[in-house]
């Protein structure tokens, strides 16, 4: 008898959600979510390439990555920071943010990203902040060890690292996922985010915060980015394994995962045709910029914001898209 009063109860609510069914009024096409201070671009975009590393004053439409709604109060006042990739995009966007917070800024970019770099020199210095520029590659262990060295000797300390750099193209066939390829992925986003890492905390004092990029690829995986997806999910684990390392000398270490980033490294990644679709897929129908993410970095290093957050992923992805 209970069995059966069961079996009626549930075929009654099939029955109205089948009648709420054949009524509910058909969808049309969902626009973009803006929920933002401004509105900003969704796909289609224009057909673009770029070869690597990228340029982001090439992108069309421009990434936007200086916040002019974002007022600062002091969150990093006289912190001294080092920013990898902090050239471009989400880079570029964290180096503004932080020296509206009061931080001087060391960047990190490669040699022929100088007009880029110059670009994100400006930005800081129109916020009253001194500006640091060093030019190399992460993935060499020398090349980090001098790059906190010369920001400490052009500022006198270092308290925030963030590791941002990365290198991604994307693979169609496993089979066609060269060593070369393989290993280069691998030196720039892991072995770059261990040797600045491990040069920073030598000169950090306690209250001192790392943040790592991660990516949404490293929580959800990405069948043609196979080597990246490995290498940031490899992050994520090394930032949790690195927070609990250093709690007993009061440095913090978090990561913030992006999803789709109107950046210089996707278009200098994907196809023209897949560029104009960048970002489609996600819940809110379009990539975010730079600005939007880049207040998850002052959250993650400032202090005053997160003290008690350590070995934290933060994912910004523009709502869960796992199925």
């Amino acid at each position: 008898m209970t069995n059966r009063s069961a079996r009626h109860r549930q075929r009654q609510v099939q029955a109205q959600v089948a009648r709420a069914d054949r009524h509910r009024p058909t969808k049309g096409p969902e626009a973009p979510m803006q929920a933002g201070a401004r509105e900003y671009p969704a796909p289609p975009f224009p057909k673009q390439h770029q070869s690597k590393p990228g340029d982001e004053s090439k992108l069309n439409p421009p990434p936007m990555y200086d916040a002019p709604f974002y007022r600062g109060s002091g969150k990093l006042q006289d912190k001294v920071a080092l920013i990898t990739g902090g050239d471009s995009g989400i880079g570029r966007a964290v180096a503004i943010l932080f020296a509206r917070e009061g931080a001087n800024v060391s960047i990190v970019y490669l040699k022929d990203e100088e007009a880029d770099a110059e670009i994100t020199k400006k930005g800081i210095e129109a916020e009253g902040r001194k500006s640091l520029l060093i030019a190399g590659d992460v993935s060499k262990e020398k090349f980090c060890t001098k790059a906190v060295e010369r920001t400490v000797r052009e500022f006198g300390h270092l308290d925030i690292l963030v590791n941002n750099a990365a290198f991604q193209v994307h693979t169609s066939q496993f089979e066609d996922l060269t060593a070369e390829h393989f290993d280069e992925t691998v030196k720039t986003n892991l072995y770059g985010y261990f040797y600045m890492a491990q040069a920073a905390v030598k000169e950090m004092k306690p209250g001192s915060a790392i943040v790592n990029t991660g990516s949404v690829t490293g929580l959800l995986g990405s069948e043609a980015l196979l080597d990246y997806s490995m290498t940031k999910g490899g992050i994520h684990a090394f930032t949790r394994s690195l927070a609990t390392h250093l709690v007993p000398r009061g440095i913090r270490v978090n990561a913030v995962a992006p999803g789709p980033v109107w950046t210089p490294l996707n278009p200098s990644d994907k196809q023209a045709m897949d560029v104009s679709e960048f970002g489609a897929k996600t819940p809110m129908r379009r990539p975010a910029q730079p600005e939007e993410i880049a207040p998850a970095y002052v959250f993650l290093a400032s202090p005053h914001c997160s003290s008690y957050i350590t070995g934290e992923i933060l994912p910004i992805i523009g709502g869960y898209s796992g199925g």
